[in-house]
């Protein structure tokens, strides 16, 4: 099989200051722990293009990339929340990421990658209709789903989220979108702390207490999100790849490692094999121990590419 690797250098160049978690380190680990490895010689390594205006709000209001452009500092960075800043770089990189997205999407459905993996930032899946937050500007996975959906083929979707983070952003944008189903497993209670009661039959959230053992996760997948797959049979899938819920992540209290983040990438190949001829893309969410997201990410592409034992 062929897996697709997407990603820029001009992703680094968003920073909202030493101290902040979503570094550029994160991208400069995940590449190094794949190139070491060898891993991202057996993969087709492609460089992102930036967004369209029109793509973006195919998941987002009209003037919502307007709003944050008038925002860009000419230096320095401008909080736009109490979590996310932006500096005169950051929304290039977000176009970037946003774009990386929209390429996969097209290399999986001319078959000429069956999946796809997005080393991209800043991440999206907090960024809601006409709402940044979170470290997100633009909803990458989310404007990916709805480009796949543009072509023939394509009638069904499923967002499926395993950040520790739930992912406000995609319920918001594809809450009254039934051909979308987006499914995602979370710390709870925990940042956002928005959509967690939404009552709709396309959005399945299945909340993890803190501290909880994987088991707890595993289950959330096989009782939950398969059978909603299962039923929803999407022609493409969709992953917000979040490695956050990682034990040794400073950011969250849920007991994940490399080997879960392995399983339920097996889970999702699967079920992609019954229902969505192999069509993955995956896109990277959170993730702010650098080692420990480096060494998840790669046991998370080893899976879609194959080489996993």
């Amino acid at each position: 099989m062929t897996t697709a690797y997407i990603s820029h250098s001009d992703c680094l160049l968003h920073n909202m200051g030493p101290e902040h978690p979503e570094s550029p380190v994160r991208l400069q680990a995940i590449r190094k722990v794949l190139e070491r490895t060898g891993l991202m010689e057996q993969l087709d390594c492609l460089t992102a293009v930036p967004v369209t205006d029109e793509q973006i709000r195919l998941a987002h209001a009209t003037l919502h990339q307007k709003k944050l452009e008038m925002k860009v500092p000419e230096q320095g960075v401008v909080y736009t929340d109490d979590d996310t800043a932006l500096c005169p770089d950051s929304l290039h990189a977000a176009s970037l990421a946003a774009g990386g997205v929209i390429l996969a999407t097209n290399r999986v459905l001319s078959g000429k990658a069956e999946n796809a993996f997005c080393a991209v930032r800043p991440p999206g899946h907090h960024a809601e209709f006409n709402t940044p937050m979170g470290f997100c500007f633009y909803n990458n996975v989310a404007i990916g789903a709805c480009h796949a959906l543009l072509h023939d083929g394509i009638e069904r979707v499923a967002v499926l989220d395993f950040d520790v983070h739930h992912c406000n952003g995609t319920v918001d944008i594809f809450k009254d979108r039934p051909e979308v189903l987006v499914c995602s497993t979370f710390q709870h209670p925990y940042y956002p702390e928005r959509y967690v009661e939404i009552d709709r039959p396309n959005i399945v959230n299945c909340p993890i207490p803190a501290h909880s053992e994987p088991e707890v996760f595993r289950q959330a997948i096989l009782e939950r999100w398969i059978p909603a797959l299962e039923a929803h049979q999407p022609d493409m899938i969709f992953i917000s790849a979040g490695f956050d819920a990682h034990k040794e992540d400073p950011m969250a209290d849920l007991n994940l490692d490399e080997e879960d983040y392995r399983w339920v990438t097996q889970q999702i190949m699967q079920i992609a094999e019954r229902f969505s001829q192999k069509r993955i893309v995956s896109v990277l969410e959170g993730g702010y121990n650098p080692v420990s997201l480096a060494f998840s990410v790669q046991a998370h592409v080893e899976t879609l590419a194959g080489l996993s034992d």
